[in-house]
């Protein structure tokens, strides 16, 4: 038997041993959840939800997605990123247009509303995360970025 493969498995912590704030999937996701919750609270007032928010940031730095991408930098399933975009369609904040190269994907767009309204949630936004940020150095930032980068590149599924 390999050594290695029992030293190992001896190694193995139980999530008691290990603990919640030694566990980092936990951690991001109570982070994230303050995050959306603050947002949820600061977007309420202009009629946005956070998956709208989140479309419409996303949109803002790479129009022209579809659906299937949108849903993956999102991080909303297609079926609630498909109600989402028809809801920021009927307020005239997106336009869905037909992709030159296959006619059965839409491309999704920001209308010059559409900006607006970002723009408008923006600093909200941008406030939120300079307060998950507070009393965190530059390098400090630069190194969580590049784990977080290297994570991300171990469990991706898409090429971007």
């Amino acid at each position: 038997m390999d050594e290695r493969v029992d030293n190992k498995s001896e190694r193995l912590e139980t999530l008691g041993h290990l603990g919640l704030q030694q566990f980092a999937p936990y951690l991001m996701n109570r982070i994230m959840g303050r995050y959306n919750s603050t947002l949820r609270n600061d977007l309420r007032d202009q009629g946005l939800t956070v998956p709208q928010a989140r479309a419409l940031a996303v949109l803002s730095v790479g129009d022209g997605m579809s659906i299937n991408e949108l849903s993956v930098y999102t991080v909303i399933e297609q079926s609630t990123m498909s109600r989402t975009l028809d809801a920021l369609e009927m307020q005239g904040l997106v336009r869905r247009e037909a992709c030159q190269d296959d006619s059965r994907t839409r491309n999704i767009f920001l209308t010059d509303k559409g900006r607006e309204e970002f723009n408008r949630a923006w600093p909200s936004m941008h406030q939120a995360f300079a307060d998950m940020f507070k009393n965190i150095d530059e390098a400090e930032y630069a190194a969580f970025v590049g784990t977080l980068q290297k994570i991300l590149g171990n469990i991706r599924k898409h090429n971007f």
